[in-house]
Formats: C-alpha cells, sequence, structure tokens
C-alpha cells in the first residue's frame, strides 16, 4: 500500500426518518397529521372531530330565533310608534338617557387630559355632572323629535312613517352587528356618535320616496293657510298640534328645495333638499333604537358562541 493512499472503513448510514426521499437541505419532515396542509394549518383538536351534527342543528335554529327576535323587536318598534306614539316617545327619552349616560361620561373620561393639564377630583365631578346634562338634553330632544315624528290625525301618513322608520333602524342595527364582528368595533359607540346622520339621511330618503308617490302629501302653501285657518280648532291637541308641525316641516322641506330650484338644476335641488331636510333629526332616534337591538343580539350570538 503506498503512502498517502485512503483507507475506506465501514459506511455508517444514519437513521432516514419517513418521508424525506427525494428532498434536499432544510426539507421539512411531515409530523402526524399535517400531511397536505399549508403554512399555518391548523390541527383539529380532539374537541372538534366527531362532533355530533345536533350540536350544529340547535345552533343554526338558536340563531334563526335570534334573528326573528330581532325582526321582531323592530316591528315593534314600529308598532308601538304608530299605534302609541306618546309611551314611544317617553320610551326614547328613557333609552337615550340611559345610553347617553353611559357613554357620555366614558368619552369625556377619555377627553380630560384633552381639556385639562391636571385631572382632579374636582374636575371630574364637573365632568361627570356635564355629562349628566348633556345625556339628559339629548334625551329629551330626542323624545320631541320621536313625539313630532310618530303623533299627528293623518293615519295612513303614520303608518307609512312607521314602516320607514323600522327598516331605518333594522339598517342600523344590522350595520352595527356587521362593524362589531368584522372589524371588533364597540357597536353602542358607533351607533350612538356616529351613526345618526347617515340613518337620518336614510329616514330622509325614505320620506322623500314616499311623497314621491303621493303616500305622505306635501302640503302648498295654500292648503296650509286653509288647515292653519279654518281647520285647526281653537283650543287643539295634542295630535292636532303635532299634525300642524309635521304640515309645517314639509311645507318648509318644500320651500327649501324651491329656493335651491332658482340656483341649480331640479334633480340637484331635490337631492340637496334631503340632504338639509328636518327628517334627519330623526336618524339619532333610530340610532338609539338600532343600538340597543344591536346589542342584544350580539350577547345573546356570543352566548350561542
Amino acid at each position: 500500500m503506498e503512502r498517502g493512499a485512503r483507507v475506506e472503513g465501514p459506511r455508517v448510514e444514519g437513521p432516514r426518518f419517513e418521508g424525506s426521499k427525494g428532498q434536499g437541505r432544510g426539507a421539512r419532515v411531515a409530523g402526524p397529521g399535517t400531511r397536505g396542509q399549508g403554512r399555518g394549518a391548523r390541527v383539529a383538536g380532539p374537541g372538534t372531530r366527531g362532533r355530533p351534527p345536533a350540536v350544529f342543528v340547535v345552533r343554526i335554529i338558536i340563531n334563526a330565533l335570534i334573528m326573528a327576535l330581532e325582526v321582531a323587536a323592530v316591528a315593534g318598534l314600529g308598532w308601538l310608534g304608530y299605534w302609541h306614539p306618546y309611551i314611544f316617545a317617553a320610551t326614547t327619552i328613557a333609552a337615550a338617557f340611559a345610553l347617553g349616560a353611559v357613554l357620555e361620561q366614558a368619552r369625556f373620561t377619555m377627553e380630560l387630559p384633552f381639556f385639562f393639564e391636571k385631572v382632579g377630583w374636582l374636575r371630574k365631578i364637573v365632568y361627570a355632572v356635564v355629562a349628566a346634562v348633556e345625556a339628559l338634553v339629548k334625551g329629551l330632544l330626542a323624545g320631541l323629535v320621536a313625539l313630532l315624528t310618530f303623533s299627528g290625525t293623518d293615519d295612513v301618513r303614520r303608518y307609512w312613517i312607521a314602516i320607514a322608520f323600522a327598516l331605518t333602524v333594522w339598517l342600523g342595527a344590522t350595520l352595527l352587528r356587521r362593524l362589531a364582528l368584522s372589524f371588533d368595533a364597540r357597536a353602542s359607540r358607533w351607533g350612538y356618535y356616529r351613526l345618526a346622520v347617515p340613518l337620518g339621511l336614510v329616514f330622509s330618503c325614505a320620506l322623500a320616496f314616499l311623497t314621491s308617490y303621493g303616500l305622505v302629501k306635501q302640503p302648498d302653501v295654500w292648503e296650509l293657510g286653509r288647515h292653519l285657518l279654518l281647520e285647526l280648532p281653537a283650543k287643539p291637541s295634542l295630535p292636532e298640534l303635532s299634525e300642524v308641525l309635521f304640515k309645517l316641516k314639509l311645507f318648509f322641506d318644500g320651500l327649501v328645495v324651491a329656493i335651491l330650484g332658482k340656483l341649480m338644476p331640479q334633480q340637484w335641488a331635490e337631492t340637496l333638499g334631503i340632504i338639509v331636510s328636518v327628517n334627519t333629526l330623526s336618524g339619532f332616534v333610530a340610532a338609539v333604537y338600532a343600538v340597543v337591538i344591536a346589542e342584544v343580539v350580539l350577547r345573546l350570538e356570543d352566548l350561542n358562541g
């Protein structure tokens, strides 16, 4: 044997893992339950296998009942506003005040450092009083708007307005539920502070649609004058006064559109008239009830899993 020759010893082969044939360096070895799954695949635990189908059926039934409860609540609001407008107005005041007292207090607590350099107990008391007063004022205004919306003597108009209001509330509750599920939004805060204007525009569009088809009659100046001078009694009741105020509101909206029509095309004037209509004030009332319904539905869905 010459000097420098290499002596080959016996080759020792290490253990070969199953599933590593034909794979290059750095190949990942598939563990149990991971074959054919991509990155981030979740391995089903023992609690998810063999779940009885009856569980899913029960959940579907419960979800259907929750949806039916939501529709019933929305329809109940329209029914209450149509048949008992005074009870509806009182309920609106209570709901708006209760909701506003909690949310305004939370908002003012977060805004304290924005308004004051130092936050002391006296400033907290002042802010608590301001929050309560603001919630009370908003509740009273919401009750007044609710009363003017549903009270009156024209049952046909009140019927269609109740339907338009119920649809507006349902749309708001559905939107809040979707925001909470998709973006983890806080339904109560979004609804109370950000939903009043959009729902007001929706309700105003619904009223404009009803007016265009004659379901809600918009009085002209002669009809309004005849009603005030000849038809209104010397001591009108609250529904009669509400009817006059609603006619004045419709007349004011028509007057705004007529003035805007002198400055721009008629279609633009009607569109802008919907935006600046007094009917948009009802958006806050719809937002309050949309928050209540959405919060209840979300809580029930959380309990259902």
